[in-house]
């Protein structure tokens, strides 16, 4: 049975290498976090749109009514 870990890149982590190694495990942390951060502002991006399609959708629907009651009431 294949291990799960094998899709990784494995390094040593002799005492002599703890920095390098606390360097690269580091640097994974940090492009994990920038990867996420990204899909984040990307979904955020997009509910943004959303709410700005409801919020026009709204006034439209205000505005209908109100141009429509203005119709009814002149002959």
């Amino acid at each position: 049975m294949p291990e799960p870990r094998a899709a990784y890149d494995a390094f040593d982590c002799a005492p002599g290498l703890r920095l390098e190694a606390h360097e690269r495990l580091s640097k994974l942390h940090f492009e994990t976090l920038s990867a996420r951060l990204d899909r984040i502002e990307a979904v955020m991006e997009r509910l943004e749109r959303r709410l700005w399609l409801t919020v026009y959708g709204v006034v439209g629907v205000i505005l209908a009514q109100a141009f429509q009651s203005v119709l009814t009431v002149s002959p």
